[in-house]
């Protein structure tokens, strides 16, 4: 049984960002401290990648750990309530990574090329996690060497 009224319940949904978020807003900050530059959502790639730097010829897509299913992260999770509803739902967020990750390996979709294309998921760009100054530092110097 979920603990809040539905109105609340309503209201917390309304505040989920599908751009813009935190994670992602951390990645384009560490990202622009390094010295490179990028454009935001551009609706003319399939996806519409987060982060697009087209001197290095890559995108990126943070994947938040909840709604992406981050597997081994603590951010992950079936909600208690209304499991019917929620386990459908993630796997099938899921289940769209994988083809569409494939879908982009497999064809090229725009005139551009794009030889690589990131996936971070929003675990790693956060501060407090471990990993995460380790990992973006370490993946993104790299570009500069292509």
């Amino acid at each position: 049984m979920d603990n809040l009224s539905k109105e609340r319940r309503s209201w917390n949904m309304s505040q989920v960002k599908s751009k813009d978020t935190i994670p992602e807003k951390m990645v384009r900050s560490s990202l622009h401290r390094m010295g490179f530059r990028f454009c935001l959502h551009r609706k003319d790639l399939p996806g519409k990648p987060d982060l697009v730097l087209p001197k290095h010829g890559t995108v990126v897509f943070v994947h938040g750990c909840f709604w992406h299913q981050h597997q081994g992260c603590r951010h992950t999770g079936i909600p208690k309530s209304n499991k019917s509803y929620w386990r459908p739902k993630l796997e099938a967020n899921t289940r769209r990574d994988l083809e569409q990750t494939s879908s982009r390996r497999n064809k090229k979709e725009n005139t551009m090329s794009f030889s690589c294309v990131l996936g971070l998921v929003a675990c790693l760009s956060y501060p407090a996690e471990p990993e995460a100054s380790k990992t973006l530092h370490g993946i993104f110097p790299n570009l500069l060497e292509k």
